[in-house]
């Protein structure tokens, strides 16, 4: 029994000086990954902490990292436009599988690294280290903070050098801010302001996963408006202009804005496809539609028009003479793929080109998506970038590239939908849920358990018809606490509904009605934005229109008295005709001044 007793404490020995050797080892950056699996916590935050113990790499990286590309949710497994799964976005695509990588150094399945917060951080540091470690001429670890630089600019997988040491600065705008965001379990992770400088010299020796090949019909030189654009601008010969020109045959028009027609918008859309389709369409004169950029999932930005120029891409074609178009390789609402950091950082960083050359405000009013601009008449429109955008978060993007917000005045009653992180907001009937959807739902009474405001016909909720999109701004006549419970507040508004599909025949025709708008606690601040009250001295129903021009097609109704916000007016080109913009539901349109009385603090 004694020999015994004294075998077993040999091997409890052992086995305690195998996991100190490991424990130093790790530290030191020498020792396989693949016990990091089974150690450590659960929690994201403990994750990090072992993570940064194991591979070296420092526990500020790891958090700025996670907070950039997923802001602490794993998306339910789902991978990003750019095949990107989890926090870390490990990717498995044509410029790299870190997935796989990740998987293999630290001895895990690929389906708990793409489902798992805490694996997916530990197999993101463990790319990391790998990355440095190979970049390094002495197979070292860089010694501090600011080396980590080319790692990062290495990390993002970008496929041009000017992307990379795009991600690599945002990361540090991250580590230099700091942030306290929650993860889709509820945890609290937190970094401090680092104040730390990056050594950018360490990007030389950075691996950026280049091409040579360029998609069909594009180029690399300097004829283009944007500085690193990809040169694909269609040929003249597309050109609408010339009087001898007809439709189809052509697909933009030349013109010299804004000498001509102002730029008042960006319009922000996805293409429903991949890179190559995507820029066949519209490089095809018979296709009907063009574009002016189109920005990649890896953050490679293509010209395809000059800015000048009209562009057909809003269906609405006042919208389309004032207003630049950026497409992004993307799905509206299939596939469950969300946008990834790459692609927001670039689209966020020539949004805030454009706005600083045409004067454009910072605001979801001027940057506008496919899914807010009206349609022209009695056909709908489409909804794009849909559920996945994240409106704050890019916002945020433009503004860190020295855009300032607008200053506006505040009214009572007046509220601005923005999730509370802008990554985990409502899923159907006021519950949360992990899914990357972002938008707020209407009720016909003030509770949970109330039917849902649908248009159409159309059941499908992560359909924009069916919801009010983010960062607009809504005037409400009530408000009340959920009588089920859930904390949320509900908001009457006036909101235009397509209620006309059981017409004969059927239109999207929209009346306005008074409906429960479903806001969680901390979705909603005080907005900014004119509330403006309808009036008929009839007492008719008030025609509003998608375009403010006299004449315009009817897309809808609203009694007097309705209630709305306008973000901004416009008068009516060649008249001194005052036009207001209301937010109708989940678009814009428009109300002559005529019919107005707007509210005064």
């Amino acid at each position: 029994m004694q020999q015994q007793f004294l075998s077993k404490r040999i091997e409890i020995t052992i086995v305690l000086a195998l996991l100190l050797s490991f424990s130093l080892s790790a530290l030191s950056g020498g020792t396989p990954l693949q016990a990091s699996a089974a150690i450590g916590s659960q929690s994201a935050n403990g994750a990090i902490t072992q993570a940064s113990q194991t591979t070296g790499v420092p526990a500020e990286l790891l958090k700025a990292l996670a907070y950039m590309e997923g802001q602490f949710n794993n998306h339910q497994g789902r991978p990003s436009v750019d095949g990107g799964y989890g926090s870390m976005h490990l990717i498995k695509n044509r410029r790299g599988n870190t997935l796989d990588e990740a998987a293999m150094d630290i001895g895990v399945a690929v389906d708990k690294l793409k489902k798992d917060l805490a694996t997916n951080i530990r197999g993101g540091a463990a790319v990391l280290r790998d990355e440095a470690l190979q970049q390094s001429s002495s197979h070292t670890l860089p010694g501090n903070l600011a080396d980590w630089y080319g790692v990062v600019a290495t990390y993002s997988h970008a496929a041009t050098r000017t992307s990379a040491l795009q991600y690599a600065d945002a990361l540090y705008t991250v580590l230099n801010a700091g942030f306290s965001r929650q993860t889709e379990s509820g945890e609290t992770v937190t970094l401090a302001p680092q104040n730390v400088q990056p050594h950018t010299a360490t990007a030389a020796s950075a691996k950026i996963a280049t091409t040579s090949s360029l998609p069909a019909g594009c180029k690399r030189d300097n004829k283009v408006d944007y500085a690193g654009a990809i040169d694909c601008i269609v040929p003249t010969s597309f050109d609408c202009t010339p009087p001898d020109s007809t439709y189809p045959g052509c697909t933009y028009e030349s013109t010299d804005r804004p000498k001509v027609l102002p730029v008042n918008y960006v319009t922000i859309h996805d293409t429903e496809g991949g890179l190559q389709a995507s820029l066949g369409v519209f490089q095809d004169v018979n296709s009907g539609v063009s574009i002016h950029y189109l920005v990649d999932t890896d953050g490679t930005i293509y010209q395809l028009l000059h800015d000048k120029d009209v562009a057909y891409h809003v269906g609405n074609y006042w919208y389309n003479q004032r207003s630049i178009g950026i497409e992004h390789i993307g799905y509206d609402a299939t596939g469950y793929l969300w946008y990834n950091a790459a692609q927001y950082l670039s689209s966020a960083k020539l949004t805030a080109y454009l706005l600083k050359k045409y004067n454009i405000p910072l605001d979801h009013d001027h940057i506008v998506s496919h899914g807010t601009v009206p349609s022209p008449g009695l056909f709908t429109n489409h909804v794009d970038p849909g559920p996945y955008w994240l409106w704050t978060y890019y916002l945020k993007l433009i503004h860190e590239q020295g855009v300032p917000y607008p200053k506006g005045k505040k009214y009572d009653n007046v509220i601005t939908l923005k999730p509370r992180t802008d990554q985990k907001p409502l899923g159907r009937n006021g519950t949360e849920t992990s899914a990357n959807f972002n938008f707020f739902y209407l009720h016909t009474g003030p509770n949970t358990h109330a039917p849902l405001v649908t248009a159409l016909g159309i059941n499908d909720m992560t359909d924009e018809t069916n919801n009010v999109e983010t960062n607009t701004s809504y005037y409400y006549i009530n408000k009340v606490k959920d009588p089920v419970g859930t904390g949320d507040t509900f908001y009457e508004i006036w909101y235009g509904v397509s209620d006309h599909g059981g017409d004969n025949p059927p239109t999207p025709l929209a009346d306005a009605h008074l409906a429960w708008l479903d806001v969680p606690p901390g979705g909603a601040i005080e907005g900014p934005g004119t509330p403006v009250t309808l009036n008929s001295a009839t007492g008719a129903d008030i025609a509003v229109t998608g375009k403010p021009m006299t004449g315009a097609t009817t897309i809808g109704y609203a009694p007097s008295g309705a209630i709305f916000v306008s973000g901004y007016t416009y008068v009516e080109d060649g008249t001194t005709n005052l036009w207001y913009e209301i937010n109708y539901n989940h678009r814009q349109a428009w109300v002559p001044a005529s019919v107005v009385v707007p509210t005064s603090k």
